[in-house]
């Protein structure tokens, strides 16, 4: 690690304030070791900012861990909790993760946020976003220093892979936890960790050096995009709005940027949610024949073409929503959808799946007309329409209830109400529990 020890040193000049976002993870804590060692030479102000999620038992033990940590080395220990998820759980999670970081980076007058992301990461990152579609900048995932408003994120362990930083924390006795949702074969990111980044290592050891420098190509065409898209923009989309006639005269590939383009400025932090499938969605409504046309979107917003302008605006409807189940999302209703590791329920409430019969990530979104299942035994396909009414289920509901779906769009489950081919029984093979729980059960 004396390379990266070197460039810390170079880098973050003399009497600067440091913001760490540290886990408590192997890696974050070398990165915040490191720092350390930095800071002994160097006259800093090293700040720990922890954030404990609340979402597994161990979460307290290793907040304490990281303090202690902290008091021995003479490093402000910043902390906050999650106790309670909105939405996507993963999402919800990053935003309050940065909230509380840029609060920090304004109270301490830092303009560094080290992040303890490694090359095992970014190749994560990558492959997942290669298997579920993406923009440009997205399949980049990203880079070595990011320009945030008055600071940067700086992740100096991009060039290190995950048994480097073992390795180290081992060698040098840094304490660390271990998040064993790691080991999940439940989770996108874990199955490709475990499955397919051993393989490429096979191949070539420093895979990762290679995906980095994918990554820079990537985000380096991405802003000759960004450039060329400033000159073009101004004269197509003004006032929010689309001006169909001269779009459709750009050439498709700068169709599909300016699409990214406006789908950034509506989703923010939230992009992640869209993928090439949304900006395909969005192509083919403005390409369509007729005047006036709207599709949904995640996060309750809604595409909206009328004649020659087309925008993006927040459905006021009704809360259309589409989140992917990584592990527990709160609902609009107030219900929540979460994947558990075993129950003895055997209630509509409950699904169990074989993950080898579907595709993932698991999809939980709001009804779409013309929905349907195969009933679980019946060998029988029934629109969700007709189960409402069969269930005397209201229409203000039915705008609200849960879809569970594969990431094909195939219909696993309609909770609370019917199983469908897909569940399983407690003697078959499956590897996949979700509950559905009302609000006043949980």
């Amino acid at each position: 690690m004396n390379d990266i020890l070197e460039k810390l040193k170079k880098e973050i000049p003399n009497h600067s304030s440091v913001v760490v976002a540290t886990s408590g993870g192997p890696d974050s804590m070398v990165l915040l070791n490191l720092l350390s060692t930095v800071k002994k030479e160097k006259i800093l102000k090293l700040i720990c900012a922890h954030v404990n999620h609340k979402l597994r038992k161990e979460s307290d033990d290793e907040a304490e861990m990281v303090k202690k940590y902290c008091e021995q080395n003479n490093i402000i220990f910043e902390y906050m909790t999650i106790d309670e998820y909105k939405g996507n759980t993963e999402n919800y999670a990053r935003e309050k993760r940065y909230e509380f970081f840029e609060k920090l980076i304004k109270k301490y007058a830092s303009p560094y946020l080290l992040t303890a992301h490694h090359g095992d990461d970014l190749t994560e990152t990558i492959m997942m976003r290669l298997i579920r579609g993406s923009s440009l900048k997205g399949y980049a995932g990203f880079s070595e220093i990011t320009e945030k408003n008055g600071y940067k994120i700086i992740r100096p362990l991009i060039t290190k892979t995950k048994e480097e930083l073992l390795k180290y924390a081992t060698v040098n006795h840094i304490p660390y936890a271990i998040d064993k949702t790691n080991d999940s074969d439940v989770f996108t990111r874990n199955r490709i960790r475990k499955n397919i980044l051993p393989k490429l290592k096979e191949e070539n050891k420093n895979v990762h050096l290679k995906f980095l420098e994918y990554s820079k190509t990537l985000s380096e065409t991405d802003a000759y995009f960004k450039n060329l898209l400033e000159k073009i923009i101004p004269n197509i989309y003004k006032e929010n709005k689309l001006n169909i006639e001269l779009f459709l005269k750009e050439e498709p590939l700068i169709q599909k940027k300016i699409i990214n383009y406006i789908l950034e400025i509506s989703y923010k932090n939230n992009i992640n949610l869209i993928n090439d499938s949304h900006v395909n969605n969005i192509l083919s409504t403005i390409k369509n024949q007729k005047p006036n046309k709207k599709i949904n979107l995640p996060y309750n917003k809604i595409f909206i073409k009328s004649y020659n302008n087309a925008w993006i605006e927040e459905n006021k409807t009704h809360k259309e929503y589409d989140y992917i189940l990584n592990d527990k999302i709160k609902l609009p209703n107030h219900h929540v959808i979460e994947i558990i590791n075993d129950t003895n329920d055997h209630s509509n409430y409950v699904t169990k799946i074989n993950s080898k019969d579907i595709k993932l990530p698991l999809h939980v979104r709001t009804k779409k007309d013309g929905d349907k299942l195969i009933l679980k035994g019946l060998n029988k396909t029934k629109k969700i329409k007709d189960i409402f009414i069969d269930e005397k289920i209201s229409l203000d509901q039915r705008n609200l209830w849960p879809v569970v779906t594969d990431s094909n769009g195939e219909i696993i489950w309609l909770p609370g109400l019917k199983k469908t081919k897909f569940d399983r029984e407690k003697d078959q093979n499956y590897d996949i529990i979700v509950r559905y729980q009302k609000k006043g059960s949980l």
